[in-house]
C-alpha cells in the first residue's frame, strides 16, 4: 500500500493509527511534472482509493477517462463527506462535521444531557466508513479474480451517518473505561516514535490476523513515491 499525502500535510495525531502497513508519500497532483509520476504509479496499481471530493480530481485532468487509460482494470473505491449527489455533494467535510449535520450529535447531547452537540466520542463514521470501504476493495478484488470483471464503489460519511442511524439503538449499558491486556496483541510494534503495543483488530479475514512487522506505522512522506519491487 503506497499513501500518497500533499507536500505540507501532516496529521500528528493520528498518523501512528492510519501508517500502518503502508509506505507514505508525498506528490503535488497540482504540479505541472505530477502528471507522469500519477500515471506511472497508476499504471501499476489494482486499487486506488481516494477521498476527493466530487469534480475534484477531473479539475486537475484527472478525469475518469485519464484514469482508465493509464489502468484499465483499476479499481476505484472513493470517499466524499456528503455524498455524490444533491446540492451539498461538492462542500468539504469530516467526521465530526457530518455528526453535526445528521442529528448523531443531537442523540449525543440528549445522552450526555448538555446543552450543546456532541459528536460521538470516537470517529465512528470514518471508521464504519473504512471497514466499508475495505470490504469492498476485497470484494471487487475477488470478483476481478474469478469473473473478470473489475467494480468500483462510491462511499460518504452521511450515507454511512444514515445507515448507522437506521439501526436499532441499544439500551444504556456499562461504560467502557479500562483496557485489559487481552486486548492487546503480543507483538511489540517499532515505530519512529518508539515501541509501541498496538489493539487487537475487531475481525480477522478467514483467519488471517494483520502482520505489521515489516511495515510499522510510519511518519508521511517517509518513503518515495513509487512501487516497490
Amino acid at each position: 500500500v503506497l499513501r500518497l499525502d500533499p507536500l505540507d500535510w501532516e496529521e500528528d495525531n493520528i498518523v501512528p493509527e492510519i501508517t500502518l502497513g503502508k509506505r507514505c508519500a508525498r506528490l503535488d497532483l497540482k504540479a505541472d511534472a505530477t502528471a507522469e509520476k500519477f500515471a506511472e504509479l497508476l499504471g501499476q496499481a489494482d486499487i486506488f482509493v481516494h477521498g476527493y471530493r466530487p469534480g475534484a480530481l477531473d479539475a486537475l485532468g484527472f478525469t475518469p477517462e485519464w484514469r482508465r487509460k493509464q489502468q484499465s482494470n483499476l479499481i476505484e473505491v472513493s470517499l466524499c463527506a456528503y455524498g455524490w449527489t444533491g446540492p451539498w455533494r461538492r462542500r468539504r467535510g469530516f467526521d465530526s462535521l457530518v455528526q453535526m449535520s445528521c442529528g448523531i450529535a443531537d442523540a449525543g447531547m440528549h445522552w450526555a444531557n448538555t446543552d450543546a452537540p456532541t459528536p460521538l466520542p470516537v470517529q465512528a463514521l470514518d471508521h464504519a466508513t473504512g471497514y466499508l470501504m475495505a470490504a469492498a476493495a476485497i470484494k471487487a478484488l475477488q470478483s476481478t479474480a474469478t469473473h473478470n470483471i473489475c467494480s468500483s464503489s462510491q462511499f460518504s460519511l452521511a450515507r454511512t451517518a444514515e445507515l448507522l442511524l437506521s439501526l436499532e439503538q441499544p439500551s444504556p449499558g456499562s461504560s467502557i473505561d479500562t483496557f485489559r491486556e487481552t486486548d492487546f496483541a503480543t507483538a511489540t510494534e517499532l515505530t519512529p516514535w518508539g515501541d509501541a503495543r498496538r489493539l487487537k483488530t475487531p475481525f480477522t479475514i478467514n483467519g488471517f490476523g494483520l502482520d505489521w512487522t515489516d511495515k510499522p506505522s510510519c511518519s508521511l512522506g517517509s518513503a518515495t513515491a513509487q512501487w516497490e519491487s
